[in-house]
């Protein structure tokens, strides 16, 4: 409450001084010049002009700033999606493809550098949106799944929270995912019995959170190609659905 009203009282402040040194500026005028009526000439004129001033400020200058800060958000929050894939999307997306039945078919649009050379947002989409995800488990898989996934999820914690996320709703949803998957796994100390029931559950988790991923990292991928061609180059030769990916250029 005081510093509310300490704000106020500096706010005050600030209005009376910028009033007072309008109004000093205005007596000096008219002591130089002794002409009132150019004074309340170019007064109306600059108050005719206010609000167009006011429409300039507001609507273009502020826009252009919005957005320039917008894209330095956004290249800071494609940084956490880039260290998340490093970290954890990129195994993921080569297990969950390992898993899956129709595996090649994105292996064939997404697999290789020359689909990449004039791939759109709007056609990996359109690619994307029309596979069939179907992922056949067996329970040392899981198991696997589990191991890697324990220790990350720390890590994963560190991202959810991170206020740079707020801008990005989608990428939050993956996090979720893999972290629901995480501690669904978690949560069952012998998956090795675990039953068929059971298996079909945690294949709804994975699944959705493949497809999250999938969406995820090609969006971050054409990210790459316009604004960073070399983190791109890296990304290309570590492709995970790239069964002989090195990251090696020989």
């Amino acid at each position: 409450m005081n510093m509310r009203r300490d704000r106020m009282i500096w706010e005050l402040k600030i209005v009376a001084i910028l009033v007072g040194v309008s109004l000093l500026l205005y007596l000096i005028h008219f002591i130089c010049f002794r002409n009132l009526q150019h004074i309340c000439l170019w007064s109306f004129t600059s108050l005719a002009f206010l609000p167009i001033s006011a429409l300039v400020v507001t609507l273009v200058i502020n826009r252009v700033l919005s957005a320039r800060d917008k894209a330095l958000r956004m290249d800071k929050l494609n940084m956490l999606i880039g260290v998340f894939f490093s970290n954890v999307g990129n195994e993921l997306l080569i297990r969950f493809s390992d898993w899956d039945a129709n595996a090649q078919n994105l292996r064939n649009n997404f697999g290789t550098p020359k689909p990449w050379a004039s791939m759109k947002e709007k056609d990996a989409l359109i690619i994307l949106n029309k596979h069939q995800y179907t992922e056949t488990l067996k329970t040392q898989q899981l198991v696997e799944l589990k191991t890697f996934l324990a220790p990350r999820v720390d890590f994963l914690m560190r991202l959810i929270e991170n206020p740079s996320l707020l801008e990005h709703e989608n990428f939050t949803q993956l996090l979720r995912a893999v972290f629901h998957l995480a501690e669904e796994l978690s949560y069952r100390n012998d998956l090795e019995s675990t039953p068929d029931k059971d298996i079909k559950h945690l294949t709804g988790d994975i699944e959705r959170a493949y497809k999250l991923l999938m969406r995820e990292w090609i969006l971050y991928m054409i990210f790459l190609k316009h604004n960073f061609p070399f983190l791109f180059s890296l990304a290309i030769r570590t492709n995970p659905f790239d069964k002989s990916a090195v990251a090696i250029i020989s």
